[in-house]
């Protein structure tokens, strides 16, 4: 879930409404698949594996497609790093590895409905620029998170912050997006904003999913995006979050 050359490490509470420390720290508790991210973190040692096949373009969904990945790591009770990119991107210039980079979560909690986040990010140039697979420079991020649990069983998160630092003017990212779990399905809408700046245009989209908890630690969705700024490409997607477990204690 990665529009080209935008680097977002970002998702969204996409299987419904889950109290705070209420959740098992072997549950998935999926950031996709929404350019939102929410404020929870995977637990101290654990470790959360998302992947996700996307195809999309202005004109026709064949023109580019991509293998996105999001490796979680929990490092402290309210801390996680991650590890993302585009293992695999297709588009008109050829294939190959796209921008990887890093992220840094750091979570307040408000109450057990509500967190506070900060995300920053980086990019480093893996992907070929030449090919259209890379900003071919370092990209940083930054974006604030608030999530909350509101009645009838809704989730919202909020996210804003600049994308795209270090091409110039910044991408100022926003996008509110809600969820509603029911029983082992979920829906998800969000409407989502990257404003122009030297790493890309403006882009603007509402997009929709359904997801799966196949099992306790591991969550299936699958949806669209449709634009609402022209030039935004349209695309579909199909994902899996697995909790791999713990890895240190």
């Amino acid at each position: 879930m990665r529009l080209p050359l935008v680097a977002v490490v970002m998702g969204g509470m996409s299987v419904g409404t889950v109290e705070l420390g209420s959740q098992s720290p072997r549950d998935a508790n999926p950031e996709r698949p929404t350019f939102a991210t929410h404020a929870y973190t995977a637990a101290p040692g654990f470790v959360e594996l998302e992947q996700g096949l996307s195809a999309r373009g202005v004109g026709s969904l064949r023109e580019a497609t991509s293998w996105d990945v999001n490796l979680k790591l929990g490092v402290a009770p309210h801390a996680q790093v991650a590890l993302f990119g585009p293992l695999y991107a297709r588009g008109p210039g050829g294939g190959g590895m796209g921008d990887l980079g890093m992220a840094l979560k750091l979570r307040k909690d408000v109450s057990n409905r509500a967190a506070l986040a900060a995300v920053s990010s980086v990019t480093v140039p893996t992907g070929s620029a030449a090919r259209r697979l890379g900003a071919g420079r370092v990209l940083g991020g930054l974006v604030g998170v608030v999530s909350a649990d509101l009645p009838a069983g809704v989730h919202v998160d909020i996210n804003a912050g600049p994308q795209g630092i270090g091409a110039g003017a910044p991408q100022w990212f926003t996008s509110l997006s809600g969820a509603r779990g029911f029983a082992r399905v979920g829906i998800t809408l969000e409407a989502f904003q990257f404003s122009e700046g030297g790493a890309g245009p403006r882009l603007a989209g509402i997009l929709g999913g359904v997801t799966f908890r196949l099992v306790n630690w591991a969550v299936a969705d699958v949806g669209g995006v449709t634009r609402t700024a022209t030039g935004t490409p349209r695309q579909v997607f199909l994902g899996l979050t697995t909790n791999l477990g713990r890895v240190f204690r």
